[in-house]
């Protein structure tokens, strides 16, 4: 069977320039997916004709009329912009025309409009927003990365839920171990919502690891992290700012002389494999949790390549039935009411 995913190629910093050559490349490697891509009908000349004679029906074209811009208010992108490209694609989904939603575009108003129009998951009371670090183990996901600032500790179990369920759907781990995220692992550190959330994430039934530090995200201690958006926010950055800075520093430091340059050369295969396992662009994708349809935002300065597997991602997702098992674990968390009270 072959997984349709609505593509809004009007999204992020770059538009169809990389959307469009990402989803030829994902097309190319993905021989079970459809894609239909959403945009306006201008944008897609001159590249979109060839592309229809390559993929036939692998690739589908659906009009919009209208662009959610990267600094627009969330307000006006869902109340006045109802045939943007973004709001298009996720009515892909609620139709059940596509399975999954991608955008580059607005992260507050893809958001914002997915929940509108997809409605959330019985027992979840707010959308998270998670993707997947490289870690010394392999891989682990974090939750929430800033869609929800203020969390309350039932909104944290929630997370530990849906992250989960996305490390058992993509890892195929029967119980993935979850960490909540502290400034120390004995149980009395942290505040009243992360202690509170820790009695609640150890009688969900989930293969809780109790509390984490942030120096065992990249030790891979967990297979999820959970945290509030605040903090995971400036967690992915400071991520993705350090592993820039290490990258460019030993770009600097192997150019300086001839043995220096001698010496990169020497260790070129060390530095291809180090450059492949921290480069933020594979990790690129972070699902929109708690939703009924697959959503993926792509980071909106996304290249081709990240966007492709960004596409990957979402595809996968889809595939596994995503939302499908998180709903399906909601319902087994025994007595949410008592838990929440």
């Amino acid at each position: 069977m072959m997984t349709t995913l609505a593509v809004d190629c009007m999204g992020g910093d770059h538009g169809v320039s990389v959307t469009l050559p990402a989803i030829a490349a994902f097309l190319r490697k993905d021989r079970e997916s459809v894609v239909i891509a959403v945009g306006l009908a201008d944008a897609f000349e001159p590249a979109m004709p060839s592309l229809l004679k390559e993929f036939g029906d692998r690739l589908r074209v659906q009009f919009a009329s209208e662009v959610v811009g990267m600094s627009e208010s969330v307000a006006t992108a869902l109340r006045l912009k109802k045939d943007s490209s973004m709001r298009v694609a996720i009515d892909l989904v609620k139709s059940g025309t596509s399975v999954a939603a991608v955008s580059a575009g607005n992260t507050g108003a893809l958001m914002a409009i997915s929940r509108f129009v997809l409605k959330t998951i019985e027992g979840v009371d707010r959308p998270a927003i998670c993707t997947v670090l490289p870690t010394q183990a392999g891989r682990t996901y974090v939750l929430d990365l800033g869609a929800n600032i203020d969390c309350s500790s039932e909104h944290l179990m929630q997370f530990g839920v849906m992250g989960a369920m996305l490390a058992s759907a993509l890892e195929h781990k029967e119980r993935p171990t979850v960490g909540l995220l502290n400034v120390g692992e004995e149980e009395v550190k942290g505040n009243d919502v992360v202690k509170r959330a820790a009695e609640l994430l150890r009688q969900s039934g989930l293969n809780f690891y109790g509390n984490v530090e942030g120096n065992d995200i990249y030790k891979g201690t967990t297979d999820v992290v959970v945290c509030d958006g605040f903090v995971g926010n400036i967690t992915l950055k400071a991520s993705e700012g350090l592993a820039q800075f290490i990258g460019g520093t030993l770009k600097e430091a192997f150019s300086r002389n001839p043995l220096t340059k001698l010496a990169a050369l020497i260790a070129l295969p060390v530095l291809r494999d180090f450059k492949e396992k921290f480069d933020h662009r594979r990790y690129n994708g972070a699902c929109l949790l708690g939703l009924r349809g697959v959503v993926v935002k792509s980071h909106g300065s996304a290249d081709i390549f990240a966007f492709s597997c960004a596409l990957e991602r979402a595809a996968e997702a889809a595939r596994q039935s995503l939302p499908e098992q998180i709903a399906l674990r909601m319902a087994q968390l025994p007595v949410m009411s008592a838990l929440c009270d």
